[in-house]
């Protein structure tokens, strides 16, 4: 029989099995497979894509890395020198660790005549003046390739240790010390390196180590292969991956255990440089030493050893294979509870089996996008069950997601209550918007061409904002408010604001250029965010309610919407916004003490990225600094700011105030 008379017989055998299940005659075959194979499809996709389900699948791996991880021989070629407690007992004082020792210590090592050396201490203080030029001099003139730890970090150093750093190690000799973690902590990845400060690309420290003993390696962050332990116990203590010796030891022991070894020099302390690894996934775990996992990241470079995790086309094919039996499940006439029960039980076997594998072959297979194609597919299949009250639920998404976020639907199908009168309190972020000059066109237009364009233009600004996951709240005249953070929790709220913001100017400027071709004056889209504490919920009667928010900070939104107009700017967000998004670029404006109130609020005004080179906006943010002074070198600062850039509105706008003999970055409002 040949292969496609075996694929036909197959087909008809599913075919077979489809027109048997409990509801055979609703199902063509053909979906069924189509089922099937979306079903993998979208799993894999939501494993690799979905915060949640991504870290569950790490997890999985890391706990099959620290309890079932093949057993392998100790690495060869790396030997860890261990500045530990013993050793820092020798000295006076514990931090820096004494230059003076650490001299002698690669003095004697070079005599016993290793392959590199891996220095990863920072060097960003002095100590002993002798001691520190002793080793300066060392590490300049080091006979053997040598890396030294290195960062710009300024959440780690700052000007001053900087500068001391950069004297104090030559620039050949700098690699980043930094460690790649994911967003629980756990580190992953082999840092590959970034350019510094002055532009130039500095590698990683495993990255700059492998390459000083003649290995390539890509520039691309890869996952870290853990080298296995030997698995005995020497003393009873389980063997390490990597030979390790105390500092304090090292120049007393055999010339023999480091020859032609890459030695890694670096602190293995109870309560300095410890970070998690998957290994912590056991409970006795303790945290590895940033030089350790170094020592890991360098092995797997230097062997080209290749990643545990099986190809991608296996887990499909696994994939596939748990899908069609979900869907088999899925299908049959028996009770859910039997046929929970059934699916279950495959997806224990299937768990067992997979760590029995990597356990005995050192290949990791994807346990969680099959044991979701099973459960997507199983559901899919028995999902015509309730058909009437999914219809409903449709109906219902299908109305209502026109007017708020999606997410809102689902918390009030999920819990009726919350369609309730009432509310709660909770720091949101807010968006308004307003249209200059809309009263003028509005009054010269048709009211069918005038509904046309506002109909045009409040779609594209609802679907912005449903597009970020925001709240569209209502519509006010030519006006929108929408909120983020409601009714489900956003920790990057504003964030999400910014960036819908953004994109709302993005859509407006272009709308506004597309009613011009038009001979249609369409005004310009100011916008206003803040963000604080306001009551949000259902407010309304019985019979007609609207989910909204109520406070001062909604109020306040709707005033920086307003100072666009002052400033000359389209956007502008208060400073507590501008507080959680200072990794997106921005600038300060002013400082504005808004009608009614007696504490002012700093106003700032986001860019895109590339929007305004980092040379000027450097240049702006001093001069502002200098008018906040009240310095008079500020006025000459905007007029060179004015000459470079005579269109840019804060620019203009400070540079007349100060012309007017006005100080300071401080305005109050006397009206809304």
């Amino acid at each position: 029989m040949t292969l496609f008379a075996r694929a036909g017989a197959a087909f008809g055998n599913f075919r077979d099995f489809v027109k048997n299940s409990r509801f055979g005659r609703f199902v063509n075959p053909a979906i069924v497979l189509a089922s099937m194979v979306a079903a993998a499809a979208v799993a894999a996709f939501l494993v690799g894509n979905v915060m949640v389900l991504t870290s569950a699948d790490r997890f999985v791996q890391d706990w099959e890395i620290a309890h079932l991880q093949p057993s392998e021989p100790q690495d060869p070629d790396i030997v860890f020198v261990a500045i530990t407690e013993d050793t820092l007992q020798q000295f006076p004082y514990r931090s820096p660790v004494d230059r003076g020792f650490l001299n002698n210590l690669l003095i004697s090592l070079a005599a016993k005549h290793p392959r590199a050396v891996g220095l990863d201490l920072l060097f960003d203080q002095p100590t002993e003046p002798a001691k520190d030029r002793a080793l300066h001099r060392t590490l300049a003139g080091y006979p053997l390739p040598l890396v030294v730890s290195y960062t710009d970090d300024p959440h780690v150093v700052n000007a001053q240790q900087k500068a001391y750093l950069d004297a104090f190690v030559p620039r050949d000799l700098r690699v980043y010390a930094t460690l790649a973690a994911d967003q629980f902590g756990t580190e992953r990845w082999i840092y590959p390196g970034g350019r510094d400060r002055s532009g130039k690309y500095m590698p990683g420290f495993a990255r700059g180590l492998a390459a000083k003993v003649g290995v390539r390696t890509s520039r691309k962050q890869v996952p870290i292969v853990w080298h296995g332990k030997p698995g005995r116990a020497i003393e009873g203590q389980e063997e390490p991956a990597f030979k390790e010796y105390p500092a304090h030891a090292a120049q007393f022991l055999p010339e023999s255990w480091f020859r032609n070894k890459i030695v890694l020099i670096g602190s293995d302390l109870s309560l300095t440089d410890l970070h998690r690894t998957p290994y912590n996934s056991a409970a006795d775990a303790r945290m590895m030493p940033g030089t350790l996992i170094f020592a890991h990241s360098l092995s797997q470079l230097i062997h080209h050893t290749p990643s545990p995790l099986v190809p991608w086309q296996v887990n499909f094919v696994m994939a596939l294979a748990l899908a069609a039996i979900g869907g088999g499940l899925g299908m049959r006439h028996n009770r859910l509870a039997l046929r929970v029960g059934a699916a279950v039980a495959v997806v224990v076997v299937f768990w067992l089996g997979g760590a029995w594998v990597y356990h005995v072959s050192n290949h990791m297979l994807g346990l969680l996008s099959p044991t979701l194609a099973l459960a997507m597919n199983f559901t899919a299949m028995d999902s015509r069950a309730g058909r009437e009250a999914r219809k409903q639920k449709k109906f219902i998404q299908g109305v209502f997601s026109r007017y708020v976020s999606p997410k809102v639907v689902a918390e009030i199908l999920k819990d009726p209550a919350k369609a309730l009168l009432g509310g709660v309190r909770r720091e949101m972020t807010y968006i308004f918007t307003d249209v200059a000059n809309f009263t003028t066109f509005s009054e010269t237009m048709d009211s069918k061409d005038l509904a046309r364009i506002l109909n045009l233009y409040f779609d594209g600004l609802t679907q912005i904002v449903l597009r970020h996951d925001g709240t569209f709240d209502k519509f006010i005249g030519d006006a929108i408010f929408a909120f983020f953070n409601a009714p489900v929790d956003q920790p990057d709220h504003a964030e999400r604001a910014v960036k819908c913001a953004l994109e709302i100017d993005e859509f407006c400027e272009k709308f506004r250029v597309d009613r011009l071709q038009e001979n249609l004056p369409f005004g310009i889209t100011r916008v206003g965010v803040h963000t604080g504490t306001a009551v949000v919920g259902n407010f309304g009667s019985q019979t007609n309610f609207n989910y909204t928010a109520q406070g001062d900070s909604v109020n306040t939104a709707s005033r920086l919407e307003g100072l666009n107009k002052m400033f000359g700017t389209r956007i502008c967000i208060s400073g507590s916004t501008h507080a959680l998004c200072r990794n997106m670029p921005q600038r300060p404006v002013g400082s504005v003490v808004l009608k009614g109130k007696t504490v002012a609020i700093d106003v700032w005004q986001p860019l895109r990225e590339g929007e305004m080179s980092e040379s000027f906006l450097a240049r702006y943010i001093a001069a502002y600094a200098k008018l906040r002074e009240e310095s008079p070198e500020a006025l000459a600062q905007f007029e060179a700011l004015s000459r470079e850039a005579p269109g840019d509105p804060c620019v203009a706008f400070h540079l007349k105030r100060l012309r007017e003999g006005e100080k300071g970055i401080t305005m109050v409002m006397h009206e809304k």
